[in-house]
């Protein structure tokens, strides 16, 4: 089995997730007792959140790539990072490491080819739902991306950073999101990325008709199969 690097505690809530599916995957794959060989980086949110609010993010490439090289050094054989907004840093991380890093953008296309998705609309922070790093990386693989307008944007954003990321569930925030996905539907979504770590944490797929596809997920389950393969 490899070892699995962790780039989290953005938030922690989500990363404790990767955690969770990624161990629960190998028993799977394995059974008995076996678990998952992890490395985990944990930082301090609010420091990183301070960055992305001032666009700092090259000072979030360098701490997110000083942590890879840890991990690396720790006997890491991959690298996940825990989070979609920051895989907008990607091409600076890996001037830190030798490693592959899975990247969730290239896995969550995958999966949407897979099941013959052509069109699919893209929750997520602000950053992630209006910078190109993101939907341009879905775009690679031939997918048409929707996005929000800026006002749903700004609602999901807000949620995901005021509650979300703090361990707050709230009924009227989950009612908001569905009706968003609803909308979505309407023009013309054949499916919802839920891309970011967090928004599993609020509505999966038991409460919609419309597909939606969790990041956390199909990355945990990526990192899972780069660990059990020969």
């Amino acid at each position: 089995m490899k070892t699995i690097g962790l780039l989290g505690g953005m938030s922690w809530e989500s990363t404790q997730s990767y955690y969770r599916l990624i161990n629960e995957g190998v028993k799977e794959r394995l059974g008995g007792l076996n678990s998952a060989k992890i490395v985990l980086h944990s930082v301090n949110f609010a420091e990183i959140e301070a960055l992305q609010r001032a666009g700092d993010w090259q000072t979030c490439a360098n701490i997110l790539g000083q942590a890879a090289r840890g991990l690396e050094r720790a006997g890491a054989q991959c690298i996940v990072i825990c989070t979609n907004t920051m895989h907008k840093v990607v091409p600076h991380i890996i001037k830190y490491v030798s490693l592959p890093i899975i990247h969730v953008a290239d896995v969550t296309a995958q999966a949407l080819q897979a099941r013959g998705i052509e069109r699919a609309a893209l929750l997520g922070t602000r950053f992630t739902m209006s910078e190109p790093f993101y939907a341009e990386r879905l775009s690679s693989y031939g997918l048409e991306v929707i996005v929000p307008n800026q006002d749903e944007q700004t609602m999901v954003d807000n949620v995901i950073y005021q509650e979300l990321c703090i361990g707050q569930i709230n009924p009227s925030s989950k009612q908001q999101y569905l009706a968003l996905v609803n909308a979505l539907r309407d023009r013309g979504a054949q499916a919802v990325i839920l891309g970011c770590t967090e928004i599993g944490l609020l509505i999966n797929q038991q409460d919609s008709e419309l597909m939606l596809f969790d990041t956390t997920l199909i990355h945990a389950q990526a990192a899972v199969n780069f660990a059990c393969d020969t």
